[in-house]
């Protein structure tokens, strides 16, 4: 429900278009240093346009886990000032328990660069540029934003400080010939030297960005026609298909792939006899046996036979289980030689 393309008009403070803004969110892979491939969320967005008549624009790329962690970003601004055009570039790159930050800045000729690494652990709760566009997208969904919702966030310097969303309620808007109702959700970056930065997102009730205000800008972002509202998707319960016998028989390929195994058992078996004989007499002994003894019970009769053959085991009383009853009582031998000895007294 989070994955789709959307595209916004920037038009300037009166109604005049000036570039536009795509932005798309949709399921990707990562491959990381070890060359391991992992699905994530991946994140595109691309601004391109004219303010005060000057060029600018900026382009985002960003690679997130599945609990919005960045696991990759790219970020690249520019605005082509006549005199003394300005570049900034910025990425991200999770490494071991560290996240990488490589800033690059140039202004006409002159370019600095700069490499911080931040503790893992430090920047818990930090909100990337990317992950910001897919939490936007959750709040409108769910038509609410978080008590108290402040997250570690990087300002325009590339330095560590907090970010704030509020909800600022829903309001009616007009989008080309149609009013549509609109959830309005303003982050703030708080920067620790420069003054906050605030930006209002005004969110369709699937996520879609209708309209999007920098305040202090003199124009802004918006649709110029109402998109097709997307709806939760539902989950189909799985088919269930009834299990059918298997004519094995009628089917040529089958039946003929059964003669040609059964014939290689056949010739397989036939040769093993003829190169171990003594399994045929082993077999031919045991058959003789059986049918002289007819035993009761088949299984414990041939474990009988076959014991002896086994060397773990201590040896048994020969075929004692086809063994008939005698018919005359057992003599008590002990009696036997007390009777003796009375006699002979």
């Amino acid at each position: 429900m989070l994955f789709f393309s959307e595209a916004l008009v920037m038009v300037s403070d009166t109604g005049q278009p000036q570039g536009e803004l795509t932005i798309e969110v949709q399921m990707g892979k990562h491959k990381d240093k070890f060359g391991v491939m992992s699905r994530c969320l991946f994140v595109h967005a691309f601004s391109r346009g004219f303010m005060d008549n000057i060029l600018c624009g900026n382009s985002l790329l960003g690679y997130l886990s599945w609990k919005l962690e960045p696991m990759e970003q790219h970020n690249q601004e520019f605005i082509k000032f006549p005199i003394l055009p300005m570049e900034r570039k910025m990425s991200l790159l999770k490494q071991d328990d560290q996240l990488a930050m490589t800033r690059i800045v140039k202004e006409g000729e002159e370019v600095k660069t700069e490499v911080t690494s931040f503790p893992w652990h430090s920047i818990a709760g930090f909100v990337s540029e990317a992950a910001n566009l897919v939490l936007l997208r959750v709040m409108a969904w769910r038509q609410t934003v978080p008590s108290n919702a402040r997250f570690l966030a990087l300002d325009t310097e590339g330095k560590l400080c907090y970010s704030t969303y509020q909800a600022l309620g829903s309001q009616t808007i007009q989008v080309g010939h149609q009013q549509v109702e609109v959830f309005i959700v303003e982050q703030t970056v708080h920067s620790e030297k420069g003054i906050p930065m605030s930006c209002q997102f005004y969110l369709l009730s699937d996520g879609h960005l209708a309209k999007r205000i920098q305040v202090g800008s003199p124009g802004c972002c918006m649709v110029t026609k109402v998109p097709i509202l997307r709806e939760e998707d539902d989950i189909e319960p799985r088919p269930v298909f009834e299990k059918k016998p298997l004519l094995w028989e009628e089917d040529m390929e089958l039946y003929s792939r059964f003669m040609d195994r059964k014939e290689e058992l056949r010739l397989s078996h036939s040769s093993y006899l003829r190169l171990h004989p003594e399994a045929q007499a082993l077999i031919s002994d045991f058959l003789l046996f059986l049918l002289l003894r007819q035993p009761a019970d088949v299984v414990t009769f041939a474990a009988e036979y076959f014991g002896p053959f086994a060397k773990r085991h201590p040896p048994t009383p020969a075929l004692r289980s086809s063994n008939r009853p005698s018919p005359f009582r057992a003599l008590d031998l002990e009696c036997i030689d007390g009777e003796e000895d009375q006699a002979g007294s």
